[in-house]
């Protein structure tokens, strides 16, 4: 089962360029808030980026709560890639006062 990361450790992680971040949001949520480092693929579309994801580097999904890249943290774990979640997604990132952009940026609704 794909493993759940804390805000911290992820960021320790983007810290050392040893992850790729994937935003799982609508573009809608991403613009009103993300981390820097990270990429924005929209769920629906995830199955047809798969290939543009890098297969010998772990990658984290996120998303507002954790919920919505859990699912694709365990469909992408089923296809062959170190994937993973960011526990508590975007809400747990910004409460452990990790920064978001723009940088008067919120997590937004879905």
């Amino acid at each position: 089962m794909a493993y759940d990361y804390t805000p911290r450790e992820v960021a320790e992680m983007l810290r050392e360029g040893r992850i790729q971040l994937i935003d799982v949001r609508a573009p809608h949520e991403h613009q009103a808030g993300r981390i820097a480092e990270g990429r924005l693929i929209e769920l629906s579309e995830l199955p047809q980026q798969a290939d543009s994801l890098d297969r010998d580097r772990p990658v984290i999904f996120y998303c507002r709560s954790g919920g919505r890249s859990a699912m694709a943290a365990q469909v992408f774990e089923s296809e062959g890639f170190d994937a993973h979640n960011l526990a508590g997604g975007l809400l747990e990132w910004h409460a452990a006062g990790l920064p978001i952009v723009p940088a008067d940026g919120e997590v937004a609704d879905p």
